[in-house]
């Protein structure tokens, strides 16, 4: 994770040991020392999190560490990345064409050289991994197969009516 100083990123921490109820005293001054930082803690069910500019974070991190160990903790697990808001996805056709290229190496040719029955079966399996959930999917594959995007939702019926 390449990470500019200035950059959002999270951090995900759990302080051990649990106590039943309401936080320990290990948590509370864990939670303050990042509240100390400018930053809020967002408790969840699993752990913790705090989310800011990638040096404000980092030094968050080690004050709750410490303050956690001093008050009591026998653990702190942290886990660091990229905040959500920050993730790059990449465009989502770059995920359509690993599928497609995923399912050509599977039947072991391009769409376009498939007979028929191939293509239905590769539609079949694109489907089954949720490709056309992507927008743009059907006339992608469509225009990779030589055929119309009225082709692919007729293969698509007919698969659907079968699984009925």
């Amino acid at each position: 994770m390449a990470t500019s100083a200035t950059a959002d990123i999270r951090a995900e921490f759990l302080v051990e040991p649990f106590v039943e109820g309401t936080p320990g005293h290990h948590v509370t001054m864990a939670l303050e020392a990042c509240r100390s930082h400018g930053l809020e803690p967002e408790m969840g069910p699993f752990a913790t999190v705090i989310v800011g500019p990638a040096d404000t974070v980092t030094a968050a991190v080690e004050s709750m560490s410490q303050a956690a160990l001093q008050h009591g903790a026998t653990a702190v697990q942290v886990r660091l990345g990229e905040s959500p808001a920050t993730t790059r996805f990449g465009d989502l056709h770059d995920v359509l064409a690993q599928m497609v290229a995923a399912v050509e190496e599977q039947v072991g040719a391009p769409l376009a050289e498939l007979s028929r029955e191939q293509k239905q079966a590769a539609v079949r399996i694109l489907d089954q991994r949720g490709a056309f959930l992507l927008r743009k999917a059907v006339e992608s594959v469509g225009e990779m197969m030589g055929v119309s995007r009225i082709t692919i939702y007729n293969y698509l019926n007919a698969i659907h009516n079968d699984d009925d």
